[in-house]
C-alpha cells in the first residue's frame, strides 16, 4: 500500500531526522520547512526541528510490515550525514538486511561518507543506492557511486536548477529527474529535462520524470500538480530492471 506522495517510491522510513545545507540543490530545502511545521505542531520526533536527531525507537519499523514495500529511507535527513555514527548505521543495515522482503532506497549528497562506509562492507541486495545530482557542479558524486558495488544504482536530478551537461552513466541503473516546488522554487528549463531523458535514452539507463514542480513547461508559475508530469507527451515511469 502507498502511504507517501512521493510518485517513485511506496513508503518512507526515518530513522533519523534533520540535517543541513551542502550544496545549491539544498536552498530551499522541503524537508527543513516540513521539519519545523511539525516541530511547531508539537510532533514526536521533531522536537529539536531541523538539527540532526537519531531515532532508534524507529529501527525496527520495517519489521512490522509484512507485505513487501518499497521504502526512501530517510526522507527527512541523509543517512550518511556527518553526526551520524557508523555504530547506528551498522543498525539501520541490519534492519535492512532482515528484511530481504522489502527494497530500501537510499539517497544522499555526502558521497564521500557514503563511500567510506561502504569501503569496508558491503551493500545489502535489497539496497538501491543513489546520490543527488542537481547541477553541474555535483556531478562528481556519480563518479564516487559507480564504484561502489550495489545491485541498483540511482541519482536524483532533483531540483534541476541548471544544465548538467554530458553525463557518464555507466554503472547507473535509473535517473529520476525533477523540478524544484515551493513558492520560492525555482524554473527548471524543459531543455535540460529532455537532454537528460535522451543521455538516458542513448545510454539505456531507466528515466523517471518526477515532476515539473511551481513552474511548468511553459514557464508559467502555478501548482505543483497544475503543472503535471508530462514530458515530450508522456509519463516517464520507468524503473530500473531487478535481477
Amino acid at each position: 500500500m502507498k502511504t507517501t506522495k512521493i510518485e517513485w517510491t511506496e513508503a518512507t522510513w526515518n530513522p533519523t531526522t534533520g540535517c543541513n545545507k551542502v550544496s545549491s540543490g539544498c536552498k530551499n530545502c522541503y524537508a527543513e520547512v516540513m521539519a519545523n511545521r511539525l516541530k511547531a505542531m508539537g510532533t514526536p520526533g521533531y522536537e529539536n526541528g531541523f538539527e540532526f536527531t537519531l531515532m532508534p525507537d524507529r529501527l525496527e519499523a520495517p519489521k512490522k510490515i509484512k507485505k513487501p514495500t518499497k521504502f526512501f529511507v530517510n526522507s527527512m535527513s541523509d543517512l550518511f550525514h556527518e553526526k551520524m555514527p557508523f555504530e547506528f548505521l551498522d543498525k539501520v543495515f541490519k534492519t535492512i538486511e532482515e528484511t530481504p522482503r522489502h527494497q530500501y532506497q537510499i539517497l544522499t549528497k555526502r558521497e564521500t561518507i557514503l563511500e567510506n562506509y561502504f569501503k569496508t562492507r558491503k551493500v545489502p541486495n535489497n539496497v538501491w543506492l543513489g546520490v543527488t545530482v542537481e547541477s553541474a557542479e555535483t556531478k562528481n558524486r556519480i563518479d564516487v557511486l559507480r564504484n561502489i558495488k550495489a545491485k541498483i544504482r540511482f541519482l536524483s536530478i532533483e531540483p534541476l536548477i541548471e544544465a548538467t551537461g554530458k553525463l557518464d552513466l555507466t554503472n547507473i541503473h535509473w535517473v529520476i529527474v525533477g523540478g524544484e516546488s515551493g513558492h520560492k522554487a525555482r524554473p527548471m528549463n524543459p531543455e535540460w529535462a529532455i537532454d537528460i531523458q535522451n543521455q538516458c535514452d542513448k545510454q539505456d539507463v531507466a528515466f523517471f520524470f518526477k515532476q515539473w514542480g511551481t513552474w511548468g513547461e511553459d514557464g508559467v508559475k502555478r501548482s505543483k500538480k497544475a503543472n503535471g508530469r508530462i514530458l515530450l507527451g508522456k509519463e516517464w515511469n520507468e524503473e530500473p530492471a531487478l535481477i
